[in-house]
């Protein structure tokens, strides 16, 4: 985000973020790595606890924070992350057991082909045309 963005201003003094970067050092993108250093603290400190209480839970996110928790779950490397387009609108469902390591990773609820488009259309996003 730019500072001539009409959000900038917002964000930036947002009081959340007092404790936070200076105005100058604000980033103005949020790398996977950013995403994963902000999300994983929430899956361990809120989503786990869930879980081992036997709950289920419906995570509805960004592709980006989603990618984070992939990544966590199944143990990806970068450049394997790298390369997983998630495709956007299509639920996905992790089964899990006692230690929270993948029973079934990525089960996408909806046709092959459908979810096959959809990763496509991913990994075209800010390809030039």
């Amino acid at each position: 985000m730019e500072p001539d963005h009409p959000y900038y201003e917002t964000i930036v003094k947002d009081p959340r973020y007092a404790n936070g970067p200076a105005p100058n050092e604000f980033p103005m993108f949020e790398s996977l790595k950013l995403t994963i250093e902000r999300t994983l603290p929430f899956w361990n400190e809120k989503i786990v606890p869930d879980i081992k209480a036997g709950k289920s839970i419906l995570i509805a996110a960004h592709g980006n924070s989603l990618r984070g928790i992939v990544k966590h779950l199944d143990q990806m490397s970068e450049d394997a992350i790298m390369q997983l387009n998630l495709p956007t609108g299509i639920p996905f469902v992790y089964s899990l057991d006692e230690n929270l390591k993948p029973i079934k990773s990525l089960e996408f609820l909806g046709d092959p082909e459908t979810v096959k488009k959809a990763m496509e259309a991913v990994a075209a996003q800010g390809k030039a045309k």
